[in-house]
């Protein structure tokens, strides 16, 4: 029998966090009931280490694992961030290698400063540092058309590289994914259920491995196709954006024992 009743994994930009303040209080009574009830949450995000390690301690995740970087990293419990950063600077140099009309349209991180990243995503300056400081993936931004993207991913891929667009930015990596992480953690803790929530197509995977996905609702976004198992419930969507999705859709499931 398993001793983890219930495991949520969730994306945090537009999903658990408000896309505009970076907040996550109205999903508080959610987060509140999962962990009276002993359920695990583990954070899924593009984030890095450096940025998820604090908010984990803020939440009150410590104690649970966390995907970062899009599924690139693992950051386990109680750890702090540390490491190389081997992996991202295989991907800059693999840009920098590409010819100028490729790697002009994409604009990375690594490209900015603290102040440019913090401009790109609304951060406040000492957050946008530590979104920075990047162990195993790219995200930036594209300004070239549909095929010219086409071309740069192609180029990108015979270097092994993958690209896969969040809310807001296309992440290059080497890639592993959202899903690969959470059924690895899946196979070592063993949960009864599984709930997954998110609101990209960096999150699709994610939410049809879960027993039950939750597609919150992003009106920044074009909203994603209707996916396999939709029809038949194990996918739903939320009307409500960002944690105040996330709080009605875990509280509906919780109290229709959807996730029992």
């Amino acid at each position: 029998m398993s001793l983890i009743p219930l495991l949520v994994f969730t994306d945090l930009d537009g999903t658990l966090l408000d896309h505009h303040s970076y907040g996550y209080a109205p999903a508080q009574p959610a987060l509140d009931a999962l962990a009276r009830m002993g359920a695990g949450v583990v954070l899924a995000s593009s984030k890095t280490a450096a940025e998820i390690a604090p908010l984990r301690d803020q939440l009150g995740l410590t104690g649970w694992p966390a995907i970062v970087e899009n599924g690139a990293g693992l950051l386990e419990p109680g750890a702090e961030a540390s490491g190389g950063d081997e992996a991202w600077q295989t991907i800059r140099a693999a840009l920098d290698a590409l010819p100028d009309t490729l790697r002009a349209p994409f604009t990375g991180f690594g490209d900015m400063d603290d102040a440019g990243v913090a401009q790109a995503t609304g951060l406040p300056l000492p957050d946008a540092a530590l979104s920075r400081k990047r162990q195993f993936s790219e995200p930036g931004t594209w300004s070239g058309d549909d095929a010219l993207r086409d071309r740069f991913l192609v180029a990108l891929a015979a270097e092994e590289i993958s690209a896969r667009m969040g809310g807001r930015f296309l992440t290059l990596s080497h890639g592993a994914t959202k899903a690969d992480r959470m059924a690895e953690i899946i196979d070592t803790l063993q949960p009864a259920r599984t709930v997954a929530l998110g609101d990209a197509p960096n999150d699709v995977e994610m939410l049809q491995a879960a027993d039950i996905g939750v597609i919150v609702a992003n009106p920044e976004a074009t909203p994603l196709p209707q996916l396999p198992n939709e029809e038949a419930g194990r996918i739903i969507r939320t009307q409500l954006p960002g944690p105040e999705g996330w709080n009605r859709a875990m509280l509906d499931l919780l109290s229709d024992d959807k996730t029992g």
